[in-house]
């Protein structure tokens, strides 16, 4: 019998526990894959942490590359012996396999290995709406990316830069600055030690930047809208260091007539035509060697919680990739 990574109650990586879990035939409109690469997540911390609800029990992740082994009725997009990969979705990654909705499924190209595919498709895809579709990045754009050398930031970061745009990074120690500079980024801020509004007026000669892409959150919200120009954007897009607290809207008029936007990858790939085009768009920019996927830290899946903790003591950079 095939196993998973479930949990019963939400907590820290304690609460993981690798178990049998029955997988049958698929049903309409599902596939059945054996998963070969299964990509970790923040934003699967936040599902066992209870920070993003999920009923329980669960399966825990929401990105990984396989095999199709079966299809159900109606399944059209993809055929037995394909190799897919899918980023977002019902949760249940965390598994040797599983059955899925064929719609969230994309080929994985020749020239692309599973264990890149697993590791890019979910933090790609997030990269490619935000720097392409939330706020189009144009050649010439300085802009501000929190979390340079994280998963998101070393890919995203690389794709800016290939755009033309002046980046800026953020990252939490000296080690993780100059990751950062190798992957795209012009100039680093170590947000452990330095002003963040205030190196960005430097570095920008006072005038701010356009868009501030925020993964962090509750740290570092109000410091980023600090960062902007009059009518620049904030681009919210994870909690890692817990939930933005409610703020006076008056803080965007006051600031300079700001926008702030919440945005999630379900929503830009909501249609089957909007994630085939993400999904291109991101093998793409792999394929032409203007983004490179660095797989730093490989795990067993049965060891997750240890993948977990990593993750969540700061002790990895850039892709985490698990092995069934």
């Amino acid at each position: 019998m095939p196993k998973s990574i479930r949990i019963t109650r939400t907590g820290g990586p304690d609460v993981m526990r690798w178990e049998d879990v029955e997988v049958g035939a698929p049903g309409e409109g599902q596939a059945r894959i054996r998963h070969t690469a299964v990509g970790v997540n923040l934003l699967d911390t936040y599902h066992r942490s209870g920070l993003y609800p999920l009923p329980l029990p669960t399966v825990l992740g929401s990105e990984a590359a396989g095999i199709v082994e079966a299809v159900g009725p109606g399944v059209t997009v993809v055929k037995l012996g394909d190799r897919v990969a899918y980023g977002g979705g019902p949760p249940g990654s965390y598994a040797e396999r599983r059955l899925i909705p064929a719609q969230i499924l994309v080929p994985i190209p020749e020239e692309v290995s599973d264990e890149t595919a697993a590791a890019v498709m979910l933090k790609g895809m997030t990269s490619q709406y935000l720097i392409r579709r939330t706020y189009p990045v144009k050649a010439g754009e300085t802009v501000l990316f929190h979390a340079a050398a994280g998963g998101v930031g070393l890919i995203a970061c690389q794709w800016l830069k290939a755009l033309g745009a002046t980046v800026i990074g953020t990252v939490g120690s000296d080690a993780k600055a100059e990751i950062a500079k190798a992957h795209g980024c012009d100039h680093v801020i170590v947000s452990t030690r330095e002003d963040l509004a205030k190196r960005v007026r430097e570095i920008t000669g006072g005038a701010g930047v356009p868009v501030v892409y925020d993964s962090v959150g509750k740290d570092t919200f109000l410091a980023s809208i600090d960062c902007l120009k009059p009518r620049g954007l904030m681009v919210s897009f994870g909690n890692a260091s817990g939930k933005v607290p409610p703020f006076d809207i008056g803080i965007l008029a006051q600031k300079g007539s700001l926008y702030l936007t919440r945005p999630t990858l379900a929503t830009y790939t909501a249609s089957r035509a909007d994630l085939e085009a993400t999904a291109k768009d991101v093998f793409g920019v792999i394929r032409e060697g203007k983004v490179k996927v660095e797989i730093r830290h490989t795990y067993p899946l049965a060891e997750a919680a240890q993948a977990h903790r990593d993750l969540e003591g700061r002790k990895t950079v850039g892709s985490i990739v698990m092995e069934p």
